[in-house]
């Protein structure tokens, strides 16, 4: 796969209190192309970040129905991934690429 589809599969890291919790455990969170599957994003993160992927968790947030001042809004679904890492590897979200 090229440079470019790496950066398509991945959206951005996910900077939450869970995921800061996760990397304790060598997790690293992100934000994923809903038609992203798992050996596209164990892929693009060992290419990316040169690092070894242990395994890949994904998971798909379905988009909430809001209301803002009257008017209904519906979020958008969101799919997530969590990447856990090999021992002696470590991925650092906040510095960037």
């Amino acid at each position: 796969m090229s440079m470019e589809k790496h950066y398509d599969v991945l959206r951005s890291p996910v900077i939450t209190e869970k995921s800061t919790m996760a990397s304790e455990y060598n997790q690293v969170m992100f934000n994923v192309a809903k038609t992203a599957t798992k050996p596209q994003i164990k892929a693009a993160v060992e290419k990316l970040f040169e690092v070894k992927v242990k395994a890949v968790n994904t998971l798909v947030r379905k988009g909430k129905v809001k209301r803002f001042r009257g008017r209904v809004g519906k979020q958008s679904d969101v799919k997530k991934a969590i990447v856990t890492l090999e021992e002696g590897h470590s991925i650092d979200v906040t510095t960037g690429l």
